[in-house]
């Protein structure tokens, strides 16, 4: 089995406890591995009410994913991308018309925070962004934002999306993870030329607040409700939509040349290997590069072929958007990658690179599967548990 150690996770982590059973064994056809979630509408109110109980503590609480400062080196450049086939594209959606030239950059409404719990019970983050599907509810980000590296057999535990996340607030609603696209390589040899995955996610959720209620309507509610104190309490909740409709979704592509301009976008957080620590993951920040026209490698982590990106973030980074065409003024362009790892070029102790996967075929193959996937919703219109 190729084994590989986590590049912008540092130690390596095992599923947590607190949302036990959510998970299940892989299944795959040809290249893409999909993995289960949230199973039902009701592990999936279990697992927002999880992250937004006592007004968003865990989601406050939470840091960037756990990452090793020694994985942090310099990426050696290889031959030029190896596509598979002819280039292509999928349109972004939720366009506006452009107004005029903008001098500043726009944060694209689509990137967010995916929140998960670690082996150790910790609360953690990495960056991601909506993309454009039929069904208007899928999520990229990197592979190890997603699946399981440790135990090599089930996705991370109580995993949402949040776009727009900012100190506990959840603008367009918090996204519940319903199933996870990964390449079969990533899945199951830990392969990180394929740290790359597409997560189907349920109609968002956003709680108005906490009703007290006598045991009797309590017995009956069938949404999120608490108990305690010999007092009875229901979250009060709406369904807030899908999340292509709120927010729009990036548009994707595939078999790019390389050494084209692209912006990334994430949410650095950790310091540099000397300690620096520049970023506090609480706003998103951008870079503007163009890829490095050779693909790279990193011996010490089995990568054969990612491209690079001159960049100075730190992790937190990870799974961030690396996008293609980037409109100013549509806030939208095609997601061409996601941060992967982190390399130090000059050898200053100080991140100076990102790289990604090379999107081609086989990506494409990933992403499709997961655009015909349905999800649905998880609340009726009274905060109910949807049926």
């Amino acid at each position: 089995m190729k084994r590989i150690l986590l590049p912008a996770g540092g130690a390596l982590l095992a599923t947590g406890l607190l949302a036990a059973g959510l998970s299940g064994t892989a299944q795959a056809d040809g290249d893409v591995a999909h993995d289960p979630m949230a199973r039902n509408n009701s592990d999936a109110v279990s697992v927002a009410s999880f992250w937004l109980a006592s007004n968003g503590a865990a989601l406050r609480s939470a840091t960037q994913y756990t990452w090793d400062s020694k994985e942090v080196r310099k990426v050696v450049s290889k031959g030029g991308a190896d596509p598979d086939g002819r280039p292509g594209t999928t349109a972004p959606t939720g366009e506006t018309k452009s107004t005029g030239k903008a001098q500043n950059i726009n944060l694209p409404k689509t990137i967010g925070k995916v929140f998960f719990v670690d082996g150790g019970g910790k609360f953690r983050w990495c960056s991601a962004t909506s993309i454009q599907s039929a069904n208007r509810n899928l999520v990229a980000t990197a592979g190890h934002c997603v699946y399981d590296t440790d135990s090599n057999s089930a996705t991370m535990d109580n995993w949402v999306f949040v776009p727009g996340y900012y100190q506990g607030k959840t603008p367009w609603g918090i996204y519940v993870g319903k199933q996870a696209f990964t390449h079969y390589d990533f899945d199951t040899y830990e392969d990180y030329d394929r740290d790359y995955a597409f997560v189907t996610v349920f109609n968002g959720i956003q709680f108005n607040g906490v009703k007290q209620v006598d045991r009797r309507d309590y017995e009956r509610f069938t949404g999120p409700k608490r108990s305690w104190g010999g007092h009875y309490y229901i979250l009060l909740s709406k369904d807030a939509g899908r999340l292509g409709d709120n927010v729009g979704g990036q548009g994707f592509a595939w078999n790019q040349a390389t050494g084209k301009p692209v912006r990334a976008f994430g949410y650095p957080a950790a310091p540099h290997p000397d300690g620096n620590k520049p970023y506090s993951g609480v706003t998103p920040k951008h870079c503007y590069g163009n890829t490095t026209a050779k693909t790279v490698g990193a011996s010490w982590l089995k990568i054969e072929e990612h491209v690079g990106l001159k960049c100075a973030v730190t992790p937190g980074y990870d799974g961030g958007p690396w996008l293609l065409n980037y409109s100013n003024a549509k806030r939208s362009g095609y997601v061409n990658g996601v941060t992967s790892t982190f390399a130090d070029q000059d050898g200053n102790d100080r991140i100076d690179y990102i790289t990604s996967p090379y999107f081609d075929g086989e990506t494409a193959s990933v992403y499709r599967a997961a655009t015909s996937a349905p999800s649905g919703k998880i609340v009726g219109p009274n905060g109910e548990l949807y049926k």
